[in-house]
């Protein structure tokens, strides 16, 4: 049994492509493609495994960098669409494998540009969106079926995606070959991050929407991408981290299986977003934890039996909260050890903040030193020559074990206070995450925990000669300007019909998809048609946790 697990691995790596690189040492010794112990014991097999075998604590693919590196993306959206696609086409031709959207706060939120309360705000988080007129030229000259993309939007992230697909569609792509990622993940919104629209059940059947119209229409697209980034930004613990994004991905997998369908059907396009923070050892554990946690789960909880239903596949970006507005070039150095903590631990994708985040928007020069970083890492450093590289030290694997069980722990303790949505109604989640910071702010102000530049090794009198991306005002006229328009040159009694459409099938409990891709090709807008969902479903408003 034990050699047979080791026999088939040795069977797959024959079968598996490597890239034509030199995978030796610099000084020409040999590595192998993975490292175990000598002797195979039922222990590692049942705790450990090889890579590509269940529960994939050592990674999901059999050869892992060796075949094929890790997408390498960069955070882009700004101004006008046509400056973020300007922006793309920059970061592709730099050698950026995948684009990933940021939109701005009244897109976030659900509002058009022209919005009293987007007043001041266009433009300036990210790219602006209020119709399918924006998407299409946030994707011009870009071939959506040669490119992965993925989104930053979850809200209003049906309308977003029906704008994407629209655009698609326009393109004359097979929207089955479609691949890119929808973050879409609206639980952690009410955890800790804080921008959503509807009340809690209404908007996990939206994502319920989507997960069923892909599964079926769009097999290759990462319908929601579970996100703990934004749980560890509001300061949670690495434990709480992984605990509550789990938790929250097991909630979206019982409300499919609720809807009919088969787990088998859609859990293999659930993908995962994590922070990668800067205690390096436990970040790593923290990736390994969760692929072994996700299979255990998804294989006897949810009695999933395709394998990929079991493979946790994970995005990873570098801790924002971790960057510092004093010496800022220190950020270079804080993002690289955080970037090589996602690799060491497996992750299938990876943005790396950049230097002047904390400062402004990223300028095209730190975004360029961000993903060179990653570039370093992948050619120069020989993280990518071994697979699990860490896997068997002493303290790696105890902390792996160590996350794992406090996970759990955190399961039990939401299952007995009703579940995910009561504990966010509650106000649990954000009871811990908020207790979580507090301690750790002590610890820094004490000085127990030190942060360079900040309360130790500081710079009196600092000077920052760092060039700062500014948002003109002459973004927002345009985007008024241009919604102005839409509305003047569509038909408008097709874009009527279209949100009466909406509304009868919000009300009636109709897959929300295919409406809302009909309202977007009618050029309704982004605002027209939250507030035709607003209407049927309400708001929502957070209990105080004080």
């Amino acid at each position: 049994m034990k050699n047979n697990n080791k026999k088939k691995w040795e069977e797959r790596l024959k079968s598996t492509q490597s890239r034509d690189y030199d995978f030796n040492t610099m000084s020409g010794n040999s590595l192998d493609v993975l490292y175990h112990p000598q002797n195979i014991d039922q222990d590692y097999i049942d705790t450990l495994g090889f890579p590509g075998d269940f529960p994939y604590t050592r990674g999901i693919h059999t050869n892992l960098y060796r075949g094929k590196l890790w997408t390498m993306r960069q955070f882009a959206g700004f101004g006008t669409p046509k400056e973020t696609n300007q922006r793309f086409k920059f970061l592709l031709k730099n050698g950026q494998t995948g684009l990933s959207v940021a939109f701005d706060m009244p897109t976030l939120m659900g509002y058009d540009a022209d919005h009293p309360i987007s007043n001041g705000e266009v433009g300036h988080c990210g790219v602006s969106i209020s119709s399918l007129a924006d998407m299409e030229e946030l994707f011009d000259g870009i071939d959506l079926s040669m490119v992965s993309v993925s989104m930053t939007i979850n809200g209003p992230a049906i309308i977003l995606f029906a704008f994407y697909v629209a655009v698609a569609l326009k393109q004359n792509c097979d929207i089955k070959n479609i691949k890119g990622t929808l973050q879409n993940d609206i639980l952690k919104e009410y955890m800790a991050q804080k921008e959503w629209i509807f009340p809690p059940n209404p908007s996990i059947r939206i994502i319920t929407d989507m997960i069923e119209y892909c599964s079926k229409e769009m097999p290759k697209y990462n319908t929601i991408s579970v996100s703990g980034y934004h749980i560890r930004e509001a300061g949670s613990t690495a434990d709480q981290e992984l605990a509550f994004t789990l938790a929250n991905g097991f909630e979206y997998v019982k409300n499919a299986i609720k809807r009919g369908l088969n787990v088998d059907d859609f859990a293999n396009r659930i993908s995962f977003f994590f922070n990668s923070h800067s205690d390096f050892f436990e970040e790593i554990a923290k990736f390994r934890a969760a692929r072994r946690i996700w299979a255990k789960v998804m294989k006897t909880k949810f009695k999933a039996k395709n394998e990929k239903s079991m493979q946790l596949r994970f995005h990873t970006q570098t801790a924002g909260c971790s960057l510092t507005a004093q010496q800022p070039e220190n950020n270079i150095t804080r993002t690289s050890i955080q970037a090589l903590a996602a690799i060491l631990g497996g992750t299938q994708s990876l943005h790396t903040n950049s230097l002047d985040e904390t400062l402004a928007l990223p300028s095209e020069k730190a975004v360029e030193i961000a993903l060179r970083s990653q570039q370093i890492i992948a050619y120069e450093t020989g993280a990518a020559n071994v697979v699990d590289p860490l896997g068997g030290s002493w303290l790696i694997e105890s902390l792996t074990d160590r996350i794992e069980k406090n996970a759990y722990k955190y399961f039990d303790e939401i299952k007995l206070l009703g579940g995910v949505v009561n504990c966010i109604e509650e106000g649990y989640f954000q009871t811990q995450i908020s207790n979580s910071s507090s301690a750790y702010q002590k610890l820094i102000e004490s000085k127990k925990r030190v942060i360079i530049g900040i309360n130790d090794f500081i710079k009196e009198n600092e000077e920052i000669d760092i060039p700062i991306l500014e948002i003109d005002e002459s973004v927002e006229k345009n985007q008024i300007n241009k919604i102005k328009k839409i509305k003047q040159d569509r038909n408008e009694k097709n874009a009527r019909k279209s949100l009466e459409e909406l509304k009868v099938s919000a009300e009636k409990g109709f897959n929300l998809v295919k409406p809302i891709i009909n309202a977007s090709m009618a050029y309704c807008t982004l605002g027209e048609m939250v507030d035709i969902l607003k209407s049927v479903y309400g708001t929502w408003e957070e209990k105080s946790i004080i």
